[in-house]
């Protein structure tokens, strides 16, 4: 009896030490970056389309895979609509026009596509031809709360003046889903001051579902937010010019399993990181009473792919004032510093209790944090103690750390060994 009590407590021990050690990065029993995703879209060869897209929708519309379709200029789905895509569609924004997707309020987009046939939108230029910036991109307007005054705002993208308007007070607004999905080439510059994204969500409630995106040579921000409540799961930015997630005007966004891939000479001359976190463009159209930004990331991989830190790419995240963020598991990998604080943040405690970072780990980085304009703040240092929040300083060759991290061949970024991270410590 006194032997079988022995085993039994020896393996409550054992699965309590395997919970304890989060794993760390993205992660799944499979590699699911593979079948759907795209790391050479430049040459990838779509058909030629068929059927353009033009004007306003304003009647339920079907996109089926037998056709590839054109978005010419900016295409709004309006009246409630609803617009359906068909897994393996392939949609290309038209260059000349700025071909855009926009779905507005009240209005849903239903992209569901499948690991073997992912929906894309990309590129109407030629294998030769094309570049970030090629097409607008896609834009959802929701009814989502924000904190601009009087509880709504206008998309300033040159849209219709009466289409363009977001914000609301349905947290749980339903503007449809995207899943499997990649947007490649999309960012198209309007003026020398500013560029589209490859998905904008302004307004965009909870009830919206993002699973399985990829991003890829967007040229300004991948996945941009504008206030709302954002569910976001297994999101891939690859080669953004701009950030790769964008938070502004008091959204509240739970991002979970996902990567952000730099390349060292893609950037925006404003400087360009993975996170760049703000909770209002202005804070005199800003309405305090409401939330502030508050963003929670899980087991996110964030790389840069340089080993000497010469290139374009500074800070992993950057964080404006009076703005939350956490990350818990997760990577930073090949910074210069993995956190840039605004220089309003300053090393006080009530700011920085707003900033939590647990489990990570610190791999090719010469530093954790670092407020702007300093190069060293030793009250900073002592506020990220590394026994306090789990912080792990590692100089390891990314051959090291992941199990396949060449993105020339199908990419697997997952830690080789779950308890690479503990044993580390």
């Amino acid at each position: 009896m006194k032997k079988q009590l022995i085993i039994v407590i020896l393996i409550l021990l054992s699965i309590t030490t395997l919970n304890a050690q989060q794993i760390i990065g993205i992660n799944s029993t499979d590699n699911w970056l593979t079948n759907w995703t795209n790391f050479k879209p430049s040459k990838h060869e779509y058909k030629e389309t068929n059927i353009s897209l033009i004007g306003i929708i304003d009647k339920d519309l079907k996109l089926t895979k037998n056709n590839t379709y054109k978005l010419i200029g900016t295409v709004y789905i309006t009246n409630k609509a609803i617009l359906t895509i068909e897994p393996g569609t392939v949609i290309r924004g038209d260059k000349e026009s700025c071909g855009t997707l926009v779905i507005t309020k009240g209005s849903k987009i239903m992209a569901e596509g499948t690991s073997t046939e992912p929906i894309v939108f990309t590129s109407s230029n030629s294998i030769s031809a094309r570049r970030p910036g090629d097409w607008g991109g896609i834009v959802i307007l929701g009814d989502a709360p924000i904190n601009k005054l009087g509880g709504s705002s206008f998309l300033d993208f040159n849209f219709d003046s009466t289409l363009g308007f977001y914000g609301g007070e349905d947290v749980n607004s339903n503007s449809g889903i995207l899943k499997y999905v990649r947007i490649e080439f999309s960012g198209h510059k309007i003026n020398a001051l500013k560029e589209l994204n490859g998905l904008s969500l302004a307004g965009v409630g909870k009830g919206t579902k993002f699973d399985f995106i990829q991003i890829s040579f967007s040229n300004d921000d991948s996945f941009e937010c504008y206030g709302g409540d954002v569910i976001f799961n297994h999101l891939v930015s690859l080669r953004a010019t701009d950030d790769d997630f964008d938070y502004t005007q008091g959204v509240q966004c739970t991002i979970s399993n996902s990567i952000a891939i730099r390349n060292p000479y893609s950037s925006d001359k404003s400087g360009s990181r993975c996170f760049e976190i703000d909770s209002y463009d202005k804070i005199e159209n800003t309405d305090m009473t409401k939330k502030l930004t508050k963003v929670i990331a899980n087991n996110m991989t964030l790389i840069n792919t340089e080993d000497n830190n010469q290139g374009l790419v500074r800070e992993a995240v950057y964080i404006k004032e009076r703005s939350y963020f956490n990350l818990n598991n997760s990577i930073v990998d090949g910074f210069s510093s993995a956190v840039l604080l605004d220089s309003k943040i300053g090393a006080v405690a009530a700011n920085l209790a707003k900033i939590n970072l647990q489990n990570i780990q610190i791999n090719r980085c010469k530093g954790i944090v670092q407020s702007e304009n300093e190069t060293l703040n030793p009250d900073l240092l002592n506020w990220y103690n590394l026994d306090t929040f789990s912080l792990v300083l590692t100089g390891l060759y990314e051959s090291e750390l992941y199990i396949q991290p060449d993105i020339k061949d199908l990419p697997d970024f997952r830690i080789k060994k779950a308890e690479a991270f503990a044993s580390s410590k």
